[in-house]
């Protein structure tokens, strides 16, 4: 056997050695995944087991550097990992947005003390983040941003206002931009990290119109910020904003890797009388497994280091509008009870309100008329209006 086909058998055992039955089996909402984070909450002491298993064999960042958390793995057998996983059903141990933006961005521009320090608390689910990137008047414009830290020496003073922070209420720490220099537009922006549990800062939730979000307004009143908690150079922010971005929206187009037959599951008696609706559920499966080569080539050729800067914006663009499709068929194939709101036996809504929920992808990370014109100008080449 090879190294890879014996990675492969190893990984297999391990998998259905460790992995806890109930963390075979699907999410059933948001609250289902596991957070970590300073006081983490566990819905099950299988999760708890699960989590601290793979972190402890490095595989909730399988691909991160040991000395950072991870296990080191090639990039064919973070692959393999992943299809062994798939296999079987096992959950994600970790949801983090450490790890999905943070987390890259770190090993790209942080300080070996940087990633020493913060890696490993990622990877072990002992952090957990929030992103202050938009504000209430920059949000697709993110350069005209206002939000200012004060240089008084040791340590900045920010002030400022961010909105749309993805549970900030639950987070640990944050990962801010923020003006440092107020006369150059691109290169007055530092990127910043610090404690949600700071002096001077606030969150208030914000609800949507499915009746709950994990969205949040997030106030800075004078809040010390430490100068060693700057990542890359001062007012060179941008280059790490941009940079996470591309990361930010890999995670968001993750929405449309649901499993294949899912909707189908939920309407096994209906599927059989309308061929109609068997052909957009075919159709919507089809394009999901085209999703999933297409990502898999993505990953492949960003490992080689011949992917393209695009790419992401391709993946954020396809995988949510793949998401509101997915959930616009839930509702459509349901009828009128899908619609129901409150009883106990649609548990409170869920269905409805994640179609809801849905409408957002395509506007949170960039809305999909961004990514399409940068697709059109990055990789199809086509002239400006």
């Amino acid at each position: 056997m090879s190294d890879l086909e014996n990675f492969r058998a190893e990984t297999r055992a391990w998998l259905e050695a460790n992995c806890p039955p109930e963390m075979r089996e699907p999410l059933k909402d948001e609250s289902d995944a596991c957070w970590g984070g300073r006081n983490p909450t566990f819905k099950s002491e299988a999760q708890k087991v699960w989590m601290d298993r793979m972190a402890e064999k490095g595989w909730t960042v399988p691909d991160w550097p040991k000395a950072y958390g991870g296990a080191g793995l090639s990039p064919a057998e973070s692959k393999i990992l992943r299809e062994e996983m798939a296999k079987l059903g096992c959950r994600s141990p970790l949801s983090s947005f450490g790890i999905w933006m943070l987390g890259p961005a770190l090993l790209k521009f942080g300080t070996e003390e940087q990633k020493v320090h913060y890696l490993n608390q990622i990877a072990k689910g002992e952090i957990r983040w929030c992103q202050g990137y938009s504000e209430p008047g920059s949000g697709s414009d993110l350069v005209s941003l206002q939000t200012f830290g004060e240089d008084k020496g040791d340590h900045w003073v920010v002030n400022g206002q961010k909105i749309w922070t993805s549970y900030a209420d639950k987070a640990d720490w944050i990962f801010c931009l923020v003006r440092t220099d107020k006369n150059d537009k691109y290169k007055g922006i530092s990127f910043l990290l610090f404690d949600m549990a700071s002096e001077g800062v606030s969150t208030k939730p914000i609800l949507l119109i499915s009746g709950n979000s994990p969205f949040c307004e997030t106030f800075f009143d004078n809040v010390t910020v430490p100068k060693d908690q700057i990542v890359g150079e001062l007012n060179r922010g941008w280059d790490v904003a941009k940079y996470l971005l591309g990361h930010e929206r890999e995670m968001i187009s993750g929405a449309g890797n649901a499993p294949v037959g899912s909707v189908g599951a939920m309407y096994k008696d209906l599927m059989a009388e309308d061929p109609l609706l068997r052909a957009d559920m075919a159709k919507l499966d089809v394009d999901t497994l085209a999703f999933r080569a297409m990502g898999e080539k993505f990953i492949d050729e960003m490992k080689a280091g011949k992917g393209h800067p695009a790419q992401p914006n391709m993946m954020k663009y396809f995988g949510t509008e793949l998401n509101k499709r997915r959930h616009e068929l839930v509702m459509a194939a349901g009828g009128s009870d899908a619609l129901e709101w409150e009883s106990e036996a649609s548990k409170g809504g869920a269905r409805p309100r994640a179609w809801l929920r849905t409408k957002a992808n395509s506007i949170e990370g960039g809305t999909s008329e961004v990514m399409l014109n940068v697709v059109a100008k990055r990789i199809l080449d086509l002239p400006g209006a």
